[in-house]
């Protein structure tokens, strides 16, 4: 799993932002994933990878964070572990 939280700039959780969790398959440029939630009343968006887990895997993803509400953006980077809650802070500016 992994859970973005996003905050403003004076370090408060900001719910209602646009959460998008993307990467790029293969040389050919096919998307992996791109996913997207809004963040909940804690200013948080949970996403579940279970049914993508392959058994044996070693690490599962690296994938890019895009997020967004009205004029503020913030961008980061998200390794997504197997069977393991991951989380990411990410800064609306």
């Amino acid at each position: 799993m992994a859970t973005i939280l996003v905050k403003n700039s004076a370090g408060q959780p900001l719910p209602g932002a646009t959460v998008r969790l993307y990467s790029n398959g293969n040389a050919l440029r096919e998307k992996r994933f791109d996913l997207e939630l809004i963040t909940d009343g804690s200013g948080k968006a949970t996403y579940d990878f279970t049914d993508y887990y392959k058994s044996g895997q070693a690490g599962f993803a690296v994938l890019d964070i895009s997020v967004s509400k009205g004029n503020l953006e913030g961008e980061g980077i998200i390794k997504v572990e197997e069977e393991q809650t991951t989380e990411e802070v990410v800064v609306l500016q």
